[in-house]
């Protein structure tokens, strides 16, 4: 604000405090041990005496109270003294004026005293920096080095207290003051508005509170050090206007709607009445502001009643459980934020929210919005949604959510897709055993992409590999396992259609038991292993047929032959099955040792990759602590800067101030010169001058007159 400052003149003493009573008429200033009253508007001297501290009252003209020293305090009426008090603590340290006296004892405490009675009133025990009292005397915000403290402060019973006789020298009056809520910030000055308290912080930020919910106005610009350089000078509510000063004595204003700190001050006291009527005359711009007050004191119907901003309306319904309006909302969203981050979040809650409600519509279609495949596969399972499922299983796909696409498929019957997504994924070895049990017509086809894509790491590796179609002995009923993949196509292409009923549950359940492959071949079907051709069984003789032969002799030596033969058969059997069991031990081994190896391989891949992650990490790191230790010295930079140039600024006013000093003395001493040579000048005229006759000096006079 453009401001003129006018000059009243000067003051006796050197000012050490400034304040204006109540109603602006008066200020006194207070220093070096004096005090002097002025008027406001012409400067003029009022009253004057000795003084450490001085206050006004909070309502009475001319009444104000001194600090005489560390153990008296006097009380003045329309500035005459009334009453002296010896206040109840080792030592007084300051005062506070406004509604009651409030002493500063030595021990860390407040003591407030009666204007009228000088009565003892209540000891606060906090060491106060400063007390603001609002202007309807209810209330106090005793304001800390660290926080502030807003009490609520009851007249009524104090003066019915004081005019029974009931005040404790010790204790003063109980009930007067309660605690309403404490504000966890540091207070520069501050200014009642009703029951709204605005404050200014050390840290430059400009707050209101009401019930102590605290809201910032505006961030002003602060010293190097960070410390405010303003002051609230007051609050003017024709114009919703807060001002301030800074130290230059620049004055500005900011913008503080009265309506929206009566209407929260008409929440706070459970007034909704009142608060209902003064709705209308807040623009339309506050409500938001209003409406998170309300959300603050619970009132979170109302809030969401009030509220203009849609994310905000959004919060709240969710809050509230009213998903149908939070549906509503995100059907307002723009089209071009419909993909944003956030929107898919808004719809992954409202899904969560629609989920708890049991409204499974909106559930799904809030799910879908959002692409929330985990959501609705748990969903689609539980409540045995088979056509969702699949559904969900296509676009889990479609989006490269492979986990969520295989157990959908798998969920509905779909083996193939589930193979097809692990040979996409290149998930070889998964998808070749799996197709060994789901899928055996596929093993081959499997094999071989695992072939190829082995080779690239190991040859002999990939050379291990066997598959029905190169070692079929290796893969016992394969066969029958095919039939078996064909009666399952079979049975599942015949339930498409219906799908099995859950009624059947109890009777299907047994068939998840059931060893298919087992059942076939005991009912007859499926042709059986192919075994490796043995020599053939030589014709053993019986004894009858040697003694038909007849001479014992002869069936003696044929007996004996037929025993080394046979022998000699089951020797060759037993070498068969030993090779065998080496060959298979031989193919297990080769099998180890290309799982083995792939294991390594990933195990090495994983190894480069976390070195080139811990690589990028530390480079990170190494480039954050080069961007910090510029930062910091740009700091110190700006802060030598700022120390060189304070220091040029002193030396230059210290060397102006030398300079006037002077020009001050050069003026005196030729000024004391000319009066000296003016002096000579006059005595030598007057010696030089002829003596006069007492004629001669009445004709003079005559002449003069």
């Amino acid at each position: 604000l453009p401001i003129i400052p006018r000059d009243l003149g000067a003051c006796e003493l050197y000012p050490q405090m400034l304040k204006h009573n109540c109603n602006g008429r008066f200020v006194a200033v207070c220093g070096d041990g004096e005090f002097i009253i002025y008027t406001s508007q012409a400067l003029r001297n009022k009253a004057f005496g000795q003084a450490l501290d001085f206050v006004w009252s909070g309502t009475g003209t001319g009444d104000y109270a001194i600090r005489e020293s560390i153990s008296r305090v006097k009380i003045f009426k329309n500035f005459k003294e009334s009453k002296t008090i010896k206040p109840a603590t080792a030592s007084s340290e300051g005062l506070f004026g406004g509604n009651l006296i409030g002493i500063k004892g030595g021990d860390g405490s407040v003591l407030f005293y009666d204007w009228e009675s000088g009565s003892f009133i209540r000891k606060i025990d906090v060491d106060a920096k400063e007390v603001y009292w609002s202007d309807g005397g209810n209330m106090v915000c005793i304001a800390t080095k660290d926080s502030a403290y807003v009490l609520s402060y009851n007249a009524e019973a104090t003066a019915t207290a004081i005019a029974m006789g009931n005040v404790s020298p010790e204790d003063g009056i109980d009930g007067t003051f309660d605690l309403m809520y404490e504000i966890n910030d540091t207070i520069h000055s501050g200014k009642w508005v009703g029951d709204c308290f605005i404050y200014l912080n050390t840290g430059g930020r400009l707050n209101y509170t009401v019930g102590g919910q605290v809201q910032t106005l505006v961030h002003l610009e602060t010293s190097a050090g960070g410390v405010t350089k303003h002051t609230i000078l007051g609050y003017l509510a024709k114009e919703d206007r807060v001002y301030v000063v800074d130290k230059a004595l620049n004055v500005s204003t900011y913008k503080v709607m009265l309506s929206v700190l009566e209407y929260q001050t008409a929440v706070m006291r459970g007034d909704f009445d009142s608060a209902n009527e003064l709705l209308p005359a807040i623009p339309e711009t506050e409500y938001t502001t209003v409406a998170r007050f309300l959300e603050s004191q619970g009132f979170k119907e109302e809030a969401l009643a009030v509220t203009a901003d849609p994310d905000h309306k959004f919060d709240l319904a969710l809050e509230l459980g009213h998903v149908d309006v939070a549906h509503a909302l995100m059907g307002e969203i723009p089209a071009e934020d419909k993909e944003t981050t956030d929107t898919m979040a808004k719809w992954k809650r409202l899904s969560d929210a629609a989920l708890q409600d049991s409204n499974f519509e909106l559930c799904e279609a809030a799910s879908l919005a959002s692409n929330d495949y985990a959501g609705l596969l748990l969903m689609y399972s539980a409540i045995g949604n088979a056509e969702g499922m699949a559904n969900l299983a296509k676009s889990a796909e479609a989006d490269g959510k492979a986990n969520i696409a295989f157990t959908a498929y798998m969920l509905t019957g779909n083996i193939e897709a589930c193979v097809d997504i692990l040979i996409t994924t290149n998930r070889l070895p998964e998808a070749a055993f799996f197709s060994r049990t789901y899928l055996p017509s596929r093993v081959d086809e499997i094999v071989s992409l695992w072939k190829a894509d082995l080779s690239k790491i190991s040859e002999s590796a990939a050379e291990a590999l066997i598959s029905p179609s190169s070692d079929k002995a290796s893969f016992p009923d394969f066969d029958v396992a095919l039939q078996v993949e064909k009666m399952f196509v079979q049975q599942r292409a015949n339930t498409a259609s219906t799908g099995i009923p859950a009624t059947s549950y109890m009777t299907a359940k047994e068939d998840l038991t059931l060893n298919l492959i087992e059942l076939v071949k005991s009912q007859g079907g499926g042709a059986p292993a192919p075994v490796p051709e043995a020599d053939p069984e030589p014709e053993m003789i019986t004894a009858e047929e040697v003694v038909e032969s007849g001479g014992d002799e002869e069936a003696a030596a044929l007996t004996a032959a037929a025993e080394a033969e046979q022998a000699a058969f089951a020797e060759a059997e037993a070498a068969r099955l030993q090779a065998e069991v080496e060959a298979e031990a031989e193919g297990e081994r080769m099998h180890a040792e290309a799982e083995a190896a792939r294991i390594q391989a990933e195990a090495e891949a994983a190894r480069f990759q976390a070195e080139a992650e811990a690589a990028r990490i530390q480079a990170e790191a190494e480039a954050a602590r080069f961007q910090a230790e510029a930062e910091a010295a740009r700091i110190q930079a700006e802060a030598e800067e700022a120390r060189i140039k304070a220091k040029l600024e002193m030396e230059a006013k210290l060397a102006e101030e030398q300079r006037m000093k002077a020009e001050m003395e050069a003026a005196a001493a030729a000024q004391q010169a000319e009066e000296e040579r003016l002096m000579a000048e006059m005595e030598q005229m007057a010696s030089e001058m002829p003596a006069k006759t007492p004629s001669d000096d009445m004709d003079d006079f005559d002449d003069d007159w």
